[in-house]
């Protein structure tokens, strides 16, 4: 997918305590960066204004995918780009991707399913349905998925 295929993305600069001895970025930190990107894809939708989430559902992450294309090194520079792609009765499918300082330069792609739940045990429950709105006006599209 192209970077403009994503109308949001958040900058981010590796620090020291991301990367290995050989200055690389380690492999679990592709996740918290995408953890990191969701969270202000939240606020830019309206969904986060901290503490806490304002309005936000409580979900679980069911599905993490990351696929590496390249390193990330150390004191660079990245792009995490985070687009909601879907939703469904309970579950919303969000992409990633993380880009270095020259646009198209692409070192990761992920994707991640969160589940909405009613409690801290794991019911699911439907999407709120002003959560849909707000990712729908944000991505300006329908992200429904057709029953």
């Amino acid at each position: 997918m192209a970077r403009a295929d994503f109308r949001f993305s958040f900058p981010h600069r590796v620090r020291f305590a991301e990367v290995d001895a050989q200055a690389v970025v380690f492999n679990p930190r592709y996740l918290e960066y995408f953890d990191i990107g969701l969270v202000e894809y939240w606020r830019a939708a309206g969904l986060y204004s901290g503490p806490g989430l304002a309005g936000g559902p409580e979900a679980h992450v069911v599905k993490a995918v990351v696929e590496y294309r390249a390193p990330i090194l150390l004191d660079e520079l990245v792009a995490i780009c985070v687009r909601c792609s879907r939703i469904g009765t309970t579950s919303m499918t969000v992409q990633f991707e993380i880009h270095g300082e020259s646009g198209e330069d692409l070192r990761a792609t992920g994707e991640e399913v969160h589940v909405v739940v009613a409690e801290a045990r794991g019911r699911p429950a439907p999407v709120p349905a002003d959560v849909i709105a707000k990712f729908e006006a944000y991505e300006g599209r329908n992200l429904r998925i057709p029953a």
